[in-house]
């Protein structure tokens, strides 16, 4: 249990503190105006602390701080650590879906369009999220008749360059050509500026001119340009319709909708720019802290701003002012550079429109429940049958299965999958190539695995907590291997080697009759074939062999596909990647004559004849007749 620190020591000053247990991993990360009286806080009764703080003080052993200068460090200290720690205790954030953005690659000499997910990229502007990736792709497609910028990859564009043509799109007029050069720098800049100001809501000057266009092609008795107009109008008008029309067209605001119950909550979150909505975003929280509305307000926007791909609006509305919301405004004010209010509307379109989120919160909320009610009992019961059919000394909620891949003792490999709480855990996944095993020996490739991972956790356990490896550094609470008896007594073998056989318990699962293998019993235990418990020891066994089967066929694809110019002296990767993208990849530089690989300027003259003869094979040498 969580000694109290010496007095003095707590600095009265703001900061973040962490819990940490006994094995170093750190459960809780906060942070506080004054650390001194935060800490002070937790050191009463445990009766009168909430029952979820109480939890943190109890499985906590150690606490430390870290003190910073004001209030706006000390949460995005905060922010960091969690980020980094991923403490079970704290509030965390549940999005399994990777939103696409509509994104400008605005820092490219020839800026594309393009469909982007994941983090935020310097040089990007980025429209959305959308909900569908296809979503952006019907948007895209409306408005590159009147926006023609290339949507290429740099390869096809460098390769039209090369070739001196353009690809299909410029003869559909979805492209305007700067491949080739049928369109001056000036000009698509221009294109390009006036695609994102009609993304970011300012779309009646480009209806407007297309109008007055229109207008003077038909007046000029120029029939085809004026039809070809009319087409990107009614494009950009379909494209305007899906912007959705909320408020005044000067309105730049974020609306969140918050709905909970005492375990989770959902989040939905609408973007509108110039009174558009242009994108929206729907996540759920986990809860496993004591939170009051404000402090969840607080947490929500901390989350969805710390790397948020978007500009930040002038107003976020939220259902309720966050916690210490001075500093939250103060914080994003200097994101944004400029001010920024956080506020609750209270009537008119912004209040109908708040309501609008939350009721969208609420529904996805009643769908997420009942998928939460059967996803969690049923690991819920996995587990505790889980443990009550292998007779563990409790609940295996972290459970590592090892496999291994390979033909004919070629390409050897080793696969180690996480289970975390009846889920997979893929960040603390770790593939193994063999290195010690000659030929095809099962037993012997499982043991060096095995004793690599878990000299791996000895080894983390002498250094310091702050310099520990997380992914490494906790042991399992079942330990599953892949096989029969064979298998299991090489992974006794070699838990007891490392002086770990009193704390990981280890069973092995057989594919042919899916009977699990104990430690001291000559037969097997099965399991019934309705048991959720063998639903969950199939799933992680069958987990562990997808990924040592992808690791090997990985490595084995490399060995059977090396590229034909490996090992030509003085060819390093620049100069091979170099030489792939001017000669059009390795048939042409097969093809190339020597005379053209020796005319290139950057390449020696001994690489040329050293990539020419390694394809070609050795010429004749100087001198020499045939």
């Amino acid at each position: 249990m969580l000694q109290r620190p010496p007095a003095g020591t707590v600095p009265d000053a703001p900061g973040s503190y962490q819990f940490k247990d006994g094995d170093g991993r750190v459960i809780y990360v906060g942070k506080a105006k004054s650390l001194r009286q935060r800490l002070n806080s937790y050191f009463g009764s445990l009766g009168a602390l909430p029952p979820r703080t109480a939890q943190i003080v109890q499985a906590a052993a150690s606490v430390e701080w870290i003190q910073v200068s004001n209030d706006v460090e000390a949460l995005m200290l905060e922010y960091n650590l969690i980020k980094q720690h991923r403490p079970r205790f704290n509030i965390r954030l549940r999005d399994d879906k990777s939103y696409p953005f509509l994104a400008i690659t605005v820092g490219d000499e020839w800026p594309r369009a393009m469909v982007m997910r994941g983090h935020k990229r310097k040089g990007v502007r980025y429209f959305g999220p959308y909900g569908h990736a296809y979503a952006i792709r019907e948007t895209l497609d409306l408005l590159l008749r009147t926006f023609p910028i290339r949507t290429c990859s740099d390869n096809k564009f460098n390769r039209h360059q090369r070739e001196g043509r353009p690809c299909l799109l410029f003869h559909i007029e979805k492209c305007s050509g700067p491949c080739v050069k049928e369109i001056e720098r000036q000009d698509y800049e221009g294109l390009v500026s006036e695609l994102i100001g009609f993304l970011e809501g300012d779309t009646q000057p480009i209806v407007r001119r297309l109008e007055q266009e229109m207008g003077q092609a038909s007046d000029a008795q120029a029939y085809e340009r004026a039809a070809r107009l009319r087409d990107r109008l009614g494009s950009v008008r379909k494209a305007i319709e899906k912007q959705q029309m909320v408020s005044d067209r000067s309105d730049d605001i974020d609306v969140i909708g918050i709905a909970e119950d005492e375990l989770e909550a959902a989040v939905q979150v609408f973007y509108v720019r110039r009174g558009r909505v242009v994108g929206r975003k729907g996540f759920v929280l986990d809860k496993v802290e004591d939170l009051s509305r404000p402090q969840l307000v607080a947490n929500v926007l901390q989350q969805l701003y710390a790397e948020s791909a978007l500009a930040l609006p002038r107003e976020v509305l939220v259902p309720e002012l966050p916690d210490e919301c001075e500093v939250i405004e103060q914080w994003l004010s200097g994101q944004r550079e400029a001010r920024v209010e956080v506020r609750v509307p209270q009537r008119g379109s912004k209040r109908s429109l708040h309501e609008t989120v939350t009721r969208n919160a609420e529904e996805e909320f009643v769908r997420h429940r009942l998928r939460r009610s059967a996803d969690h009992n049923s690991r819920a019961r996995a587990l505790n049958a889980l443990q009550d059919v292998l007779e563990l000394p409790q609940s295996p909620l972290r459970i590592e299965c090892f496999d291994m891949s390979h033909i004919q003792g070629s390409d050897y490999v080793g696969s180690m999958v996480v289970m975390e709480d009846g889920l997979a855990k893929k960040g603390d996944y770790r593939r193994f190539k063999v290195k010690e095993v000659p030929g095809n020996d099962d037993y012997a490739a499982m043991e060096e695995v095995l004793t690599r991972r878990l000299t791996a956790l000895l080894v983390e356990r002498r250094r310091q907590p702050e310099e520990r490896r997380r992914r490494f550094s906790y042991p399992p609470q079942l330990l599953l291997v892949d096989g029969g008896k064979g298998q299991l007594a090489v992974a006794l073998r070699v838990v007891a080697d490392l002086g770990l056989e009193d704390e990981i318990p280890v069973a092995a699962l057989a594919k042919r009759f899916e009977e699990v293998y104990l430690p001291g019993r000559a037969d097997p235990v099965r399991i019934p074939r309705n048991s959720e418990a063998l639903y969950l020891l199939q799933r992680v066994r069958d987990e562990a062999h997808r990924f040592a089967i992808t690791y090997h066929r990985q490595l084995r694809g490399r060995r059977m596909t090396q590229s034909a110019l490996d090992d030509v002296p003085g060819l390093g990767p620049t100069r091979r990647k170099r030489l792939l993208a001017e000669l059009g990849g390795v048939k042409a530089v097969k093809a190339a004559p020597l005379e053209s690989l020796l005319e290139l300027p950057w390449l020696p003259d001994a690489v040329a004849r050293a990539v020419h003869e390694k394809v070609h094979g050795p010429g004749p040498r100087p001198g020499l007749s045939r």
